[in-house]
């Protein structure tokens, strides 16, 4: 797991208060909204809030890709690094 992955998995158990979740719980791979982490639309929207915060990055709810890009943590990190590289 890169640094970047634990950061994000850290940053989805606190902003959405996901209480009995570790780090360790959250695979890299497991899918985050429905099946899966189970979480909702507004998850998603304080999720990419606190993404948005924290890592200083803008993300357009419009765009077509955004939901494959928060798909899960792999996607997301990944999603995260390249908007910090730009």
């Amino acid at each position: 797991m890169s640094a970047l992955q634990l950061e994000i998995k850290n940053l989805i158990i606190d902003s959405l208060g996901l209480e009995d979740v570790t780090p360790q719980d959250i695979d890299d791979d497991l899918t985050l909204f429905g099946e899966g982490l189970g979480l909702d639309s507004v998850d998603a929207l304080e999720l990419g809030l606190a993404i948005q915060k924290r890592f200083g990055i803008k993300i357009d709810a419009e765009a077509k890709d955004t939901r494959t890009h928060f798909a899960n943590v792999a996607s997301l990190a990944a999603f995260v690094a390249s908007r910090q590289a730009a």
